[in-house]
């Protein structure tokens, strides 16, 4: 007990892709710092695989600079692209209208470069787009299915889709039988209600999200062409990974392109940045657009997740801002954490604090240790202790864990989170339990017995007082609820009505969580 103190192509002559858009900021807000030519010592090339196969196949390319002091920067906007046979955007996607064999080359400033060779096949191959795997990624990327448009609880407009489309059936019937089949129609695709809305042929509240011929367009245009076929069996995302992993920019102003590999349950791996939504967890930091593209704003740290049908991924995007003459001083470690803590701020480029004086120390330890305040005489007798600070520290720690104060503290704290009082449990029962729980954090009960006494725990709560933890919610639903939140510090809630967008965690988990209950 004590011890818890311690993230297409459609056909090969679509005309505008949506990765061609870069929105960013106005450079007067944001300017760009791309790496400086004369500083580059190497440069390399990073895709998912050197290989483009099929009519839909595109490969985000990242250009990672090696810089002469050692550091990386991102390049893939700066350099000057040269393809043989291929195609490939400013913003490094690349493609290919023909088969063979083509060579991509990247060079920054003249002085550095870096190519690999491309291998195309299939690029004549029938298309026919799969509901699951190709059509399902468009609808969520244009945002027909969001929580802000068809995707809402009540949807939109009288028409509604499953969240993220999580229920392909329920989505293909409200395409296919709603309002007579007019939202799509197989004799003449064209005129489907769903192809006129996006490219706002008619009106439509959510504006236009694709273009007449664009590659988002063919892949609808093509599955309901193709009759609107549903295959529920087709291999579906298994995981996908973010890359690059732990990226550092250096500069305020440059920018990081990321880039998302799925993995399907065939077997299957292919690129699908363009599908996927790749987001910085804090805008004050590091600022998104629809590209996977994160602008530096401001020195620090900012969480980036990706989520792509279902399956997420994330890394931390460094910005290390101006850190000229930093100069590491390397602190005292009495401990495998300080050692831990050291070599993020060295990372960070960060000088630690100070050491806090005695008199501080002495304040800080008794209200973590016990909520309270030392006494005048606790002070005294620790500032006279003649010892060297750390031994005096280190055994003022230890007296504090097996103090009486210590656990009346964190029974107090445990108690108020397992809501053990009279209103539930009556008088005699709250009291019951509350021993318990005392007994427990005396002892030094590790935290995973602990929450296995409450969670296994059956019988009358006056014979087993862990038990009371279930007089407090009877239902299954609000108990599951409140023990993912208090124990696994994961809120289920939104889960109940549809996959949550933002958390691993789906509607199917949420009642088969509540069934345990």
């Amino acid at each position: 007990m004590k011890s818890l103190l311690l993230s297409f192509a459609a056909v090969a002559t679509l005309s505008a892709p949506l990765w061609a858009a870069e929105p960013m900021p106005p450079a007067a807000e944001l300017p760009e710092v791309p790496p400086a030519a004369g500083e580059v010592a190497s440069l390399k090339l990073e895709m998912a695989d050197p290989k483009l196969h099929g009519p839909t196949a595109y490969l985000q390319v990242l250009v990672t600079a090696t810089m002469k002091d050692g550091t990386f920067a991102d390049a893939t906007r700066a350099v000057q692209w040269k393809a043989e046979g291929l195609e490939i955007s400013r913003s490094g996607v690349l493609t290919a209208k023909k088969d063979g064999t083509g060579k991509l080359q990247a060079t920054l400033g003249g002085i550095a470069s870096a190519e690999v060779p491309i291998a195309v096949s299939g690029t004549a191959a029938e298309f026919v787009p799969d509901y699951i795997r190709d059509v399902t990624p468009v609808i969520s990327r244009i945002g027909c299915n969001a929580g802000t448009c068809h995707g809402a609880k009540e949807g939109k407009a009288g028409f509604k889709l499953s969240l993220r489309g999580y229920d392909p059936i329920y989505d293909i019937r409200a395409f296919t039988d709603d309002i007579k089949g007019r939202r799509t129609n197989v004799a003449s695709a064209d005129e489907s209600l769903m192809l006129l809305k996006g490219t706002a042929g008619v009106p439509h509240e959510g504006g236009q999200v694709m273009k007449q011929g664009d590659k988002y367009y063919n892949i609808i245009r093509g599955w309901i062409a193709a009759g609107m076929k549903l295959n529920i069996d087709t291999p579906r995302v298994t995981k996908i990974e973010l890359s690059p992993s732990n990226p550092v920019v250096q500069k305020i102003g440059a920018r990081q392109q990321f880039r998302v590999l799925a993995t399907y349950a065939d077997g299957l791996r292919r690129d699908v940045t363009q599908e996927s939504y790749i987001e910085s967890g804090n805008m004050d930091i590091a600022k998104h657009d629809k590209t996977g593209l994160l602008s530096a704003a401001r020195r620090g740290e900012a969480a980036v997740l990706a989520r792509y049908e279902g399956a997420y991924a994330s890394t931390v995007l460094t910005v290390m801002g101006d850190r000229t003459g930093f100069v590491w001083q390397q602190p005292p470690a009495n401990s495998p954490i300080d050692e831990l803590v050291a070599a993020k701020l060295q990372r960070m480029k960060t000088l630690p604090s100070g050491l806090c004086t005695d008199i501080e120390f002495v304040r800080r330890l008794y209200l973590d240790l016990t909520g309270l305040p030392p006494s005048p005489e606790n002070v005294r007798a620790f500032m006279e202790d003649p010892r060297d600070s750390r031994w005096k520290r280190e055994d003022l720690i230890d007296r504090l864990i097996a103090s009486e104060e210590f656990n009346d503290h964190w029974t107090n704290k445990w108690c108020d989170l397992l809501q053990v009082n009279s209103k539930f449990l009556g008088g005699e029962g709250s009291k019951i339990m509350r021993d318990w729980v005392r007994a427990q954090v005396k002892a030094n009960v590790p935290y995973d017995k602990f929450v296995r006494s409450i969670l296994t725990a059956t019988g009358s709560n006056k014979d087993v007082p862990a038990a009371g933890y279930f007089k407090v919610l009877r239902e299954p639903t609000e108990t599951m609820e409140n023990t993912t939140h208090l124990f696994l510090a994961t809120r289920f809630n939104c889960n109940k009505c549809h996959d949550h967008p933002f958390e691993r965690w789906t509607q199917d988990q949420y009642y088969q969580m509540s069934a345990w209950f």
